[in-house]
């Protein structure tokens, strides 16, 4: 059953939001036509910074609330999102570091999972074939997402290895996402965010290893990326409230 002990969260979460949306979905109409995006890169961070403030806002209002542990590992993935997106757009020191990018997300992502399963643990939804089977299902469809976009026809290096645990990783968040919403539907959010998450870095990916290039494909990039990380983090509302999007309007 869904945690609901806490008050109503404050109009700040419906505020970030509107924030975060304004930067994203903004610096895509509003901002400079290029062949590749029209997002400006402060915009585009700035909207993920948004969302690790949200995270981090959704743990201190949660503290006295059983699903706090949850919410902690949501900010903590989130942050690390938000690393690995300063590391793929050149901004740390060094310049631009793909490596260090796919290495934060994995972290991101370890602990994305980590608070799915305890909290599938801790709420009972803990079936073992609808667990298993949505993990298998998910790792099935990044390792073949990872051969045709990424290995298929290239003379392989370290980081076309990579790219196979870290894919399988990214699955593995959305396994676990599919499992929790199979058996509680009100988390079909959180999955649909895990799903948008890999679909944009399978994009990134081609365009990364194969030179993929397609009109605004930077763009399509976080119109993907950036919607699946606010799923996933306000998906804390589902935890909390029972009920996810709703909350905001």
């Amino acid at each position: 059953m869904l945690v609901n002990e806490s008050p109503l969260p404050p109009i700040s979460f419906t505020l970030l939001w509107v924030l975060w949306a304004l930067l994203l979905f903004g610096g895509f109409f509003l901002g400079p036509a290029d062949a590749s995006q029209r997002m400006p890169q402060w915009t585009r961070l700035t909207s993920s910074a948004v969302l690790v403030v949200a995270g981090w806002s959704w743990f201190a209002i949660t503290r006295h609330n059983a699903a706090n542990n949850f919410v902690l590992w949501l900010a903590i993935g989130m942050s690390f999102g938000f690393l690995g997106d300063l590391f793929m757009a050149g901004v740390l020191p060094g310049g631009r570091n793909v490596l260090g990018g796919m290495a934060t997300f994995g972290l991101g992502h370890i602990a994305y999972i980590i608070g799915i399963w305890r909290y599938s643990n801790q709420i009972g939804l803990t079936d073992g074939s609808i667990r298993w089977g949505s993990l298998i299902v998910w790792w099935i469809i990044g390792a073949v997402a990872w051969y045709f976009v990424v290995y298929r026809g290239q003379q392989p290096t370290t980081l076309h290895q990579a790219a196979l645990p870290y894919a399988l990783l990214l699955a593995s968040t959305a396994g676990m996402a599919t499992g929790l919403a199979l058996q509680q539907n009100q988390f079909v959010w959180l999955a649909v965010g895990a799903a948008l998450f890999l679909i944009s870095d399978l994009i990134l990916a081609a365009q990364l290893f194969n030179d993929t290039k397609f009109f605004l494909i930077g763009d399509v990039i976080w119109l993907t990326y950036g919607p699946g990380q606010m799923l996933i983090v306000y998906s804390a509302a589902t935890a909390v409230y029972g009920r996810f999007l709703s909350i905001l309007f």
